[in-house]
């Protein structure tokens, strides 16, 4: 099937749209978007290849009309505005047919920005890692606070028990990923976002099927930077090196934050206690010194150093350091983030969201340091397609510290890749055992259950790490753990 040439002049959102269609609307993001626009009262209809739960009954839920498959047909009757997805390409048969009727049509940052941006103060939390957290938090506390804010995450927050909000708040929270928008505009999605005041917590190498090396990572957040106007401000994380190197160019005021003698929100002591810590701070800026100690309801130090990002922008933005500390003690979190999904036999099933090497260490650390005297069997599923490049083989080797069982899954093949440069869980497991680590690889998921299931102790802490659903391993895990204790 020959692909699509969309017309330019067409990527634009027509003045009172009233029925409005959504390709590839299942997406975590898409199904947000279709519903924010279904509370604003348009007729929403969608498409995409994939319709299961939980993203159906989520649809179904909000009486949106969703077909399976993409199919020419699905744009009749015509639509005022369609919305492509990331996932849709220029073969799609409905690309094909919205080029054919030649319908307007905006990518989803494209639409959000049109539609939820506009005269709203843009927050977006940018950075390699910790994006849903920091801007889960963020929303969270601006809640606490009496200030209920828009806000797009890619994560289900769990004081709103969902991922999406529009409210008449000026505020508008926004996880700003760096992954490009769409087939037709092949650029960084936080760029469409409007920043007034951002948060970046890091800059590492990403995305390897869209970034061919580092400096085109610090090429597209130098351009975001730069998108922040001067009466705005960016959230800087003062210890991150690559970051650094960035701020010299950066012409909106910049407030660092860190560990650094230089960072003028400085993170001093933390202490951990399971899911919890507590941590205490010092600021030096033009106005004075503060110094103070805060509650968080998670672990780990880069967790606090995503909480103290939050804390800087909120004091910038006017909000009392007591008020901001007291609301912020109250976080529920954020599902698949370090989440317990159930204790059975004294085990303990941990999901959490982890994939890139950086993100993989950090999780065990903070973990380690939460249950420092439990036994931490470390689940791993390969599943992006950055994971599944041997790109990050050797990062990977050096991920697991601190774990007492690795466990791994073998990666499904990248179509189109050659073999050597793809993952091997083999390799992993092979490089981990080399450094003293206990570590296996797993054709499939059944066998990583039925391993746990035999050999996982009580008081043991079950980390599993994906960015997917991983087959459902977290409930079917649990329900075997049960079978056996009832056996």
């Amino acid at each position: 099937m020959k692909g699509t040439q969309l017309n330019p002049a067409l990527n634009r959102a027509p003045t009172a749209p009233a029925h409005i269609h959504l390709i590839g609307i299942c997406g975590t993001a898409m199904a947000a978007l279709a519903g924010m626009l279904k509370e604003q009262g348009f007729t929403i209809t969608g498409s995409d290849q994939q319709v299961y739960p939980p993203m159906s009954d989520f649809l179904a839920g909000r009486h949106i009309e969703v077909q399976q498959g993409f199919r020419a047909e699905n744009l009749h009757p015509a639509p005022d505005l369609v919305i492509v997805g990331n996932v849709v390409r220029a073969v799609n048969p409905e690309a094909i047919e919205l080029a054919r009727l030649a319908l307007p049509y905006l990518s989803m940052p494209q639409a959000l920005a049109h539609f939820f941006l506009q005269g709203k103060v843009p927050l977006v939390v940018s950075g390699t890692h910790g994006k849903t957290t920091t801007s889960s938090l963020l929303a969270t506390t601006l809640l606490r606070m009496g200030e209920v804010p828009g806000f797009m995450i890619g994560g289900l927050v769990e004081a709103f028990g969902r991922n999406y909000n529009v409210d008449k708040s000026p505020y508008f929270v926004i996880e700003g990923d760096e992954y490009d928008t769409a087939f037709f505009n092949k650029v960084s999605k936080f760029h469409h976002y409007l920043p007034k005041f951002a948060i970046c917590t890091s800059v590492e190498f990403d995305h390897a099927d869209i970034f061919p090396d580092l400096a085109a990572i610090k090429r597209t957040f130098a351009e975001f930077f730069g998108r922040i106007p001067e009466d705005g401000a960016l959230i800087a994380h003062g210890d991150d090196p690559v970051l650094n190197e960035l701020l010299s160019a950066v012409h909106c005021p910049i407030i660092t934050y860190g560990s650094g003698e230089n960072c003028r929100w400085r993170l001093h002591e933390i202490e951990s206690r399971d899911l919890h810590s507590s941590f205490s701070f010092s600021y030096q800026g033009a106005e004075g010194a503060l110094q103070g100690s805060c509650d968080l309801p998670m672990p780990g130090r880069h967790n606090c150093l995503n909480a103290l990002a939050v804390i800087a922008l909120l004091h910038r933005l006017g909000f009392p350091l007591e008020r901001i500390l007291r609301a912020m003690s109250t976080f529920e979190g954020v599902k698949r983030r370090q989440q317990i999904r159930g204790t059975v036999r004294g085990i303990t099933v941990v999901d959490d969201f982890a994939h890139h090497p950086t993100a993989v260490l950090l999780t065990i650390e903070a973990l380690h340091q939460a249950w420092p005297q439990s036994r931490l069997l470390v689940v791993f599923e390969p599943r992006t397609n950055s994971s599944r490049r041997a790109i990050f083989q050797e990062d990977y080797a050096k991920a697991f510290a601190g774990a007492d069982q690795i466990l791994i899954r073998q990666a499904l093949p990248l179509d189109g890749i050659a073999a050597e440069e793809q993952f091997s869980s083999t390799r992993l497991a092979e490089d981990l055992h080399k450094q003293g680590l206990d570590a296996q690889s797993f054709a499939d998921t059944d066998g990583i259950i039925d391993y746990l299931a035999r050999h996982a102790q009580s008081g043991d802490k079950v980390i599993i790490l994906s960015n997917g659903g991983f087959d459902n391993i977290h409930s079917r895990l649990l329900a075997r753990l049960e079978e056996k204790m009832e056996a």
